[in-house]
């Protein structure tokens, strides 16, 4: 973590204020997943496209979220099987934040990840009158009871292009838990580049080429139900989970 930090004092900073301007709630978004070994060298070569997101002095912050889910696990099984129009629903705080967010994530049958969200108390029990309807208004899971199916807690370092055009979130030291046990993973690192277009065009994408990272597509969400919940579909994801577990070789059981 020193070293990041080190690396991090190097970048101009951007204030909160300056960075909605880009909150791509409407986006593309492209995921790459790697070893923690090479983050340091991806933050320098990434230094004279970036400026870094600073909340109260700090530029590493940390994130905790709760996912919610159907009694039959609906949401998780859209993503599996690839269905295209699919949702996620979480809670979410900020190490930096007294208040959390609630989000709707949606995902078109476009590929484009539409995000809406509300402030609420993030440690409250069930769901409240205005997270209903906001459930209601903005996905087909107003009638259905969501439940509490996985937490997580990252670390997150926040790019934002000097052309104003991308930003990146770079989440590392993830763990997961639910009522069946918890896991963590200590040499992850998940890239997240999201523009509102034309992909392709970023500065970030010939970078992460010349450091041959590799693009990678599986959600937290997924990755943590997967491996914490008995029984549920996994298909899909075992590759990228026989490369978590033997590429990085950091699952850590809890």
């Amino acid at each position: 973590m020193k070293t990041i930090q080190n690396i991090l004092s190097d970048f101009p900073a951007v204030s909160l204020e300056e960075a909605q301007e880009v909150k791509l709630m409407n986006r593309i978004d492209r995921k790459y997943w790697f070893h923690l070994s090479l983050l340091p060298q991806l933050l320098k070569e990434l230094k004279p496209f970036c400026d870094v997101l600073e909340v109260e002095g700090k530029r590493v912050v940390q994130y905790q979220t709760t996912y919610l889910d159907t009694d039959n696990n609906e949401m998780y099984i859209n993503h599996h099987n690839g269905k295209l129009a699919r949702f996620k629903v979480r809670r979410r705080k900020y190490e930096t934040s007294e208040t959390g967010f609630f989000e709707i994530k949606r995902k078109t049958n476009k590929k484009v990840t539409k995000k809406r969200r509300i402030e609420t108390e993030f440690s409250r029990n069930g769901l409240m009158p205005e997270e209903c309807e906001f459930i209601e208004k903005n996905s087909p899971y107003g009638n259905l009871n969501l439940h509490p199916a996985l937490s997580n807690k990252f670390y997150r370092i926040t790019l934002i292009t000097k052309c104003r055009k991308d930003r990146c979130t770079i989440d590392f030291y993830p763990r997961f838990w639910n009522k069946n046990g918890e896991v963590e993973f200590r040499n992850l690192v998940i890239f997240e580049l999201k523009r509102g277009s034309r992909l392709n065009d970023s500065p970030v994408v010939s970078v992460v080429k010349k450091l041959g990272i590799r693009q990678r597509g599986l959600s937290k969400y997924c990755t943590g139900r997967a491996l914490l919940t008995p029984g549920l579909k996994k298909n899909a994801f075992k590759s990228r989970l026989r490369f978590l577990e033997n590429k990085l070789n950091n699952i850590k059981t809890i």
